[in-house]
């Protein structure tokens, strides 16, 4: 990756977000290891919390709130903030405006905060214009696009940019690529059967494109995606595009284990 040409370092703030935290730590590194090498000083707050995403899902907007003034003020002196999820991006950037636009303490704090936040594949194209060097990944890979990443961000052409840059990667298109995983977060624990047919016709369309991986940048609808495969007896590799970008995926993909015989 070449180096962004700078007077001196941005800083980024990272939200990792719950889900990397908790289930594919990996993500973070990754995101990390991109911002890093194009020039930016990345800090990870330790005061940082969940978005809010599942209280504000479940009506609570009083929790969210509370929630939310936290990570404003977590990331009060960042440049910029980066999320490696179009979701949680998405909850920064419309729904804090939102929420607090009849409060006057909190509503100039939380525009700042969603004015300087970008998902990251947004961040590192539209804002670094990052270029990669010695990346590659021999794969064919189809692509999801995440239901937050794609209507609300308009994450689309990003990612793609991105992995067109990487040697020996092949990338295929998904028959309506723009149709739900069945994730939607709170939506996949209300209505679980409903859910599994929607990532079950998810799944074969994926098969359909004979891609040896599926990539995606929200890891909701990965590990969504990835659990509904293991279950089929699928083979297919599940990584997050962070992963891919960064050259981080000598490890198990998402949704194998650790033990698991790679061979």
């Amino acid at each position: 990756m070449t180096e962004t040409q700078i007077d001196s370092p941005i800083k980024v703030g990272l939200f990792v977000t719950c889900l990397a935290d908790l289930m594919r730590p990996q993500v973070a590194f990754a995101a990390v290891a991109l911002l890093e090498r194009a020039g930016c000083r990345v800090r990870v707050p330790r005061a940082q919390s969940c978005c809010g995403q599942p209280a504000l899902n479940s009506g609570d907007r009083a929790s969210t709130m509370n929630i939310a003034k936290g990570v404003i003020r977590a990331f009060s002196n960042d440049d910029y903030v980066v999320v490696p999820s179009g979701s949680c991006a998405d909850t920064l950037i419309n729904k804090y405006p939102d929420l607090f636009r009849h409060d006057v303490k909190w509503a100039g704090r939380a525009q700042d905060l969603a004015d300087k936040t970008f998902e990251l594949t947004t961040f590192l194209v539209e804002r670094l214009g990052v270029e990669l060097e010695q990346v590659s990944y021999p794969g064919v890979c189809a692509y999801h696009d995440s239901c937050s990443g794609l209507r609300e961000l308009a994450i689309h052409q990003q990612p793609r940019a991105l992995l067109q840059q990487v040697q020996g990667l092949s990338l295929r298109e998904v028959d309506d690529g723009s149709a739900c995983c069945g994730f939607g977060g709170l939506f996949s624990v209300k209505y679980p059967d409903l859910s599994g047919r929607i990532v079950g016709d998810k799944c074969a369309q994926i098969a359909q494109t004979e891609a040896d991986t599926v990539l995606g940048g929200d890891l909701g609808c990965l590990l969504n995606i990835a659990g509904r495969l293991r279950r089929e007896g699928s083979d297919l590799k599940v990584f997050h595009v962070a992963e891919v970008l960064a050259g981080m995926t000598d490890g198990p993909a998402i949704g194998e284990a650790e033990s698991e015989d790679k061979a």
